[in-house]
């Protein structure tokens, strides 16, 4: 791969960073690096190790468990407030990365969390796919 495509790729990441809660696709961002959407996808996943689709979804679960532990919001409303335009397919992608549903999150207290840095707490509740987790548990 080329400076240039990974030039393209990192502000790629940095617009779905940026954008999260606007309507990206894969196709979109693609013709945003000027690359096909198949090499974008396969280069983006070389690259990060990660597909974009995966990578988008996973900063929308980041920002919605923030929006979740506040209290003030329901899962439908954190659901579209991220950019997600399917309540199951955001449940069930939370469900995936989090261990558990989004209204399960968001019932559970949260005010131990108060106390603790910002820069901690994102860093400790990071999603993490069934892969990493599977392979955390077997070390």
């Amino acid at each position: 791969m080329d400076l240039r495509d990974l030039v393209r790729l990192r502000k790629a990441k940095d617009r779905m960073d940026r954008e999260f809660e606007q309507p990206l696709d894969v196709p979109a961002l693609a013709r945003s690096a000027a690359m096909s959407t198949g090499h974008f996808s396969r280069s983006f996943k070389a690259a990060f190790d990660e597909s974009p689709y995966s990578y988008l979804m996973t900063r929308r679960i980041e920002r919605a468990k923030t929006l979740l532990r506040r209290g003030d919001m329901t899962v439908t409303d954190a659901c579209f407030a991220v950019g997600c335009t399917s309540l199951g397919s955001f449940s069930s992608r939370f469900t995936e990365l989090v261990g558990e549903s989004p209204s399960a999150y968001r019932a559970r207290s949260h005010s131990a969390a108060a106390a603790i840095l910002p820069c901690v707490i994102k860093v400790r509740t990071k999603p993490i796919r069934n892969e990493e987790a599977a392979a955390s548990n077997r070390s």
